[in-house]
This record gives C-alpha cells, structure tokens and sequence, in this order.
C-alpha cells in the first residue's frame, strides 16, 4: 500500500515537471483569506513548469545616475524606505533634524534611493523631504531622493515640488490593484484603476524623468490584471515597476514565480527596473527578496533593523549580507554565473557602515534591536557554548560564517581618557565618521568631560551615544532639565524633586512628588510640572552602553497620548539611570505637548 501511494506521488510530481495538466500543485489553487469575503485570488502563475524553468538574468542598461555615480548598472540596487516606512510604525516619528541626520549616514552606507517621506502626509514631512533633496540629494556621490504619492495629482505635484531639488529625483506612486482593495478601500472597478495608472504615471512623468509605480497588494492580485497594469505604467512612462507584499502573505517559491510571469507577459518590461516590496507578517520578507532576486527583481525595498508596520519590513542589513556571504551561489542562480564573475559586489552597500546606521537607527526611534536579531543583534557574534567557544579559538569560521568587522563592528578599545584634548576628541569622532560644526563640537566635548570624571575608560560605543544625546538635545524642547534630586530607601517612601525650564514662559518650575519608586516619583513630578494628566507609558527599558559598573546607561521611554492615541518616544543616557529615565521621559513628553499643537500626518494607505 505506501508503494503504491509512493508511486502515485512520484507519477503527479513527474506529471508536474512535464508541465502536464494531471497535477495542480497546491500552493497555485484559487484560495480563500481569512476575513475575505469571497474566494480571493492569489498572485500565482498558471504554467506548472514555472517553477522549475529558470530565465535569463536581467541585462540592464545604465541610468543617469548609474553613469553619474559610476554604480555597477547589473548590481541590487537598494532601495530604503526607513524615513517612509519604517516610520510609520508606532512611536518612531522623527524631526525634520532626525531625518537629516539619518538620510547622510543612509548615503553613507551607499543606498541607492532614499525614500525620504511622504510629502502631502503634512508640512512637516514636506520640508524634511525637502531639506534632504537639497542637502543629501546634491552630494557627492548623492542617492536618488524619492518621495511616495497616491496615484493622485495634488499628491503627485506636491512630492515633484519636495523632490525637485535633489540632483536625481523619483517620484514613487501607486494605487492598489487587488481586488479586495478595489472593492472595499477604492471602490473603483479593474477599468478606473487601469485609466488612473495610466493618467498618474503621466502626469508624474511630466515633473520628472524617474518615476516608480507600485501596484499595492501586487501579491494578492490578479496576475493578469497586475501583468496589465504594470504594463500600462510602463506605456506612460515608469522607470521601475515595484511588486509590494503589502501584507506579508506570499511565499519565496510564489515570489519567484511571479517574477517569471511579469517578465515574460508585462509589455516593455526588459527596459524598466523590477522592484520589490514586502512586509514580515509571517517572517518570510528577506527569503522571499532573495527568492525574488533569483527570478529577476534588481531594486529591494526595505528598511535598517526591518523597522515599519506591523511586523516591519524586509531588513536591510540581512538582505545585504544574504548576498554578500553567499555571493557566489547568488551570482550563479540570479545572475547568469560567468555572466557576473567580474561583478565586484551585488549591491552598493558599504557593509562597514551597517552596525553604525542600526544603533543610530535604535537611538532616533527608539525600537531596540532583539538581541538575537540576524547580523545586528548583541548575541549576533556572541558564543556561550563550550563547543562553540572552543572551536572558534581554534578558528573563526567553525562557527562564524562572517566577521563582525566585515560590517563596522570593531573590538570597542578604549580610545579616549579624561586627559585627553578637544583636538583627540574631534579626530576620533571623525574617525568614526561623524561630522559636526564648532559649536556641537563644544557641546559635546562637556558631555565627554563630565563622562570622563565619572568613568576611567572611555570606549566608542560611548563616545557614539555622547554624540546621539547630543542630537536630540539639538531639538527645539520646550521644557528642559534643569536640576533632579531623588531621596529613597527601604522603608522611605520615594520623592522626586525636579526644576525644569520652560522655553515659552521663560521661566524656572520646581515641584517634588511622591511615587511607587524613584522612577515612578521622576515621572509623577514631570506631568505635574508639564501639566499633562493623560499620558500612558506602553515602554519602560534600560540597557547598558557597554560592560562595567561604570557603564552609561540608556533608557527609551515611549508614551501615548490618551487623547489622540499616538504614541511618543524619548531617549536618556547617563551613568545614573534615574537621570536617564527623567531625561528620556521628558524628552516623549516634549513631544507630546507638541503634537497636541498639529494635526496627524496622513498615512499613505489609511487616508
């Protein structure tokens, strides 16, 4: 009896493979979503052999920019959205100065596009968008500078205006395509969708030469339909032809596959960049852009430590390593083998760069990296085991299938002392490639002067939290520490006493409270002296900077505002982790006095 079921497989796999209609592989059945009404499509291909026929590699033609930035024109070009994106998960808001600061270290790290925001979302967004076309978008060796609009003309002439003036501009547009976006979210039919593609792509194309054109829930679509719409965008005049996972729903192998069938069946295809997007719901995002890349996609987007809605997005980081570490496999299976042996790297990343744009990422939106995170996580490098331990001593690679410095990770030497001058500390600042004017230069320089009396050893790891304290205390806050005194002990009963300075009044405050502990009695003075009653703390941490008694502690705080239901964030670092809580908390609660004053930026998707 097994025999005999055993044979049946092996006749309906081979039946498969002869790309016979005896058998119907499962995963490529019209299937039902949960909360769906109705049958809902899935974007497979209907040829049975498609998995198994492999394609030629893409043979694309230098860009403008390719040829301005000497850019490999066969690599992955990379593609981060972590100022759109990865945004819009809760609490991770940034200033207009936040944004800055991480889109220069973004063209640092060599990606190929920054999506800087999303301009009509609010006139916040528009001047950040903005100021990054005209600073980081007119660098040397600059990104494109891309901002997202709905497939609508006051969105799209008010992205071309945020964009217009970086040295190459995109502007990225999209409508969704599935059908139950259509029906429930647009209610427009399959022909209203295809005439707006096809009058957006134009009209974006008449403010500039790049435009992308993103089919939303590309992968629960139609794949006819989504074959004739990509193709219509291409006949108005897009430059890329994005394919998002919006929800996080496909699989590598239906990734792929649809890859084949967009290629083969989109018209004009060969000379467009195909792109990727796609979320982590199911924990399948970087396979599912590998698998992806392997049936012809050349642009992933995706975002530092896989930070955005939900689940997040696809990592950066991961995908660039995936590529780097198994480089040969990648230039074999997705570009043509020989074809691309003299290909220096796949992407332009400059991995070196990596562990620095993830902890400057975790400082401005305060979302900790999970420790066992793949390549940035603390235990990334880390080995406890007996086994493990013994066999990397004897050597790296029995354990170790990459080096820790091959993405900026160095041996966290002492570097700095209290005896050394400004001159050493701005050196080694540059050496760990921070920029930074005389006077943030001077501000600096007294936090590494106090950090240095309270620490014999001071490392880089500290030195780059100095310069991220800094930042934020760039920001225009309207209330400010001033002095913290904090009394408790067992069988005391905790009391906070706290000065602040008010900008807007132009004056001093003092108020002491009581709380179930120190912390608690920090936060309790602060509302009291703030006035606000109705902020929620959802997220209380401290970590460590480095090892030792001594060490800086830093503390992320996050708050919702009860009234509106968003959500703030605040950092603190300090050796006296009580500082740091008062620090951080007061930092969200500067945020949130002052979002009370705006309106909420609209959201791509949502509004």
């Amino acid at each position: 009896m097994a025999r005999a079921r055993r044979a049946v497989a092996l006749a309906a796999a081979a039946a498969c493979v002869l790309g016979t209609r005896a058998y119907v592989a499962p995963h490529k059945l019209r299937r039902t979503w949960a909360g769906a009404v109705g049958p809902l499509r899935v974007a497979t291909p209907d040829k049975a052999t498609d998995s198994i026929v492999s394609m030629p590699p893409p043979e694309p033609k230098p860009t403008a920019h390719d040829l301005a930035t000497g850019r490999d024109p066969k690599r992955v070009k990379v593609f981060d959205t972590t100022l759109r994106d990865g945004e819009q998960s809760p609490g991770c808001t940034m200033t207009a100065d936040e944004k800055m600061t991480l889109a220069k270290q973004l063209a640092k790290l060599g990606v190929d596009i920054i999506e800087a925001g999303f301009p009509i979302a609010s006139p916040g967004d528009f001047e950040a968008v903005k100021a990054i076309a005209d600073v980081v978008g007119c660098s040397s060796n600059p990104p494109i500078i891309c901002g997202l609009a709905r497939a609508l003309e006051k969105d799209i002439a008010r992205c071309a205006e945020a964009v217009s003036g970086a040295r190459f501009p995109r502007i990225h547009t999209f409508i969704a395509t599935s059908d139950i976006h259509m029906e429930h979210k647009l209610r427009k039919s399959r022909e209203e969708v295809l005439e707006i593609t096809s009058k957006m792509v134009a009209y974006a194309k008449s403010f500039v030469d790049d435009v992308e054109f993103s089919a939303e829930d590309a992968l629960r679509s139609d794949p006819d339909f989504l074959c004739e719409v990509y193709s219509l965008a291409i006949e108005a005049g897009a430059t890329t032809i994005n394919i998002p996972d919006t929800v996080g729903y496909t699989t590598p192998t239906e990734f792929k596959e649809l890859m084949h069938k967009l290629r083969r069946d989109v018209r004009g295809v060969e000379n467009v960049t195909i792109s990727v997007h796609g979320h982590n719901d199911l924990g399948l995002a970087v396979a599912n852009f590998l698998s992806a890349i392997e049936g012809g996609a050349r642009q992933i987007e995706c975002t530092i430590n896989g930070i955005g809605e939900r689940a997040g997005n696809a990592a950066l980081e991961e995908l660039v390593m995936a590529m780097h570490v198994r480089e040969s496999y990648y230039k074999d299976t997705a570009f043509g083998g020989d074809a691309a042996a003299e290909m220096p790297a796949l992407t332009n990343i400059v991995r070196e760069e990596i562990a620095k744009t993830s902890r400057l990422v975790t400082t401005l939106t305060g979302m900790m990296v999970q420790p066992n995170k793949a390549i940035v996580g603390a235990n990334a490098f880390a080995h406890e085991s007996g086994i493990h331990q013994d066999g990397v001593l004897k050597h790296r690679q029995t354990y170790e299938i990459m080096d820790a410095a091959s993405i900026g990770l160095d041996d966290n030497n002492i570097v700095l002392g209290k005896h050394s001058g400004r001159h050493a500390f701005r050196t080694r600042l540059q050496e760990l490639g921070y920029t930074m004017d005389n006077d943030e230069i001077g501000r600096a320089f007294l936090r590494f002067k106090e950090l240095a009396d309270k620490k014999k050893e001071i490392t880089n790891l500290d030195l780059e939290s100095i310069v991220k304290d800094e930042l934020r205390l760039q920001m225009n806050d309207r209330f400010q520490l001033v002095h913290l005194q904090v009394s408790c002990g067992n069988g005391q009963v905790p009391t906070a006493t706290i000065r602040l300075y008010d900008e807007d009044n132009a004056q001093e405050m003092q108020q002491p409270s009581t709380g179930t502990g120190p912390v608690d009695a920090v936060f309790q003075c602060i509302n009291e002296l703030v006035g606000v009653d109705d902020a929620k703390v959802l997220e209380y941490s401290v970590n460590s900077v480095t090892a030792g008694i001594d060490a800086l502690g830093e503390v992320t705080v996050r708050l919702e505002d009860e009234d509106s239901s968003r959500v703030y964030f605040g950092r603190g670092a300090d050796t006296d982790v009580i500082t740091a809580s008062a620090q951080a908390y007061l930092g969200a609660m500067n945020r949130l006095v002052d979002g009370r004053g705006t309106k909420r930026p609209r959201h791509p998707q949502l509004d």
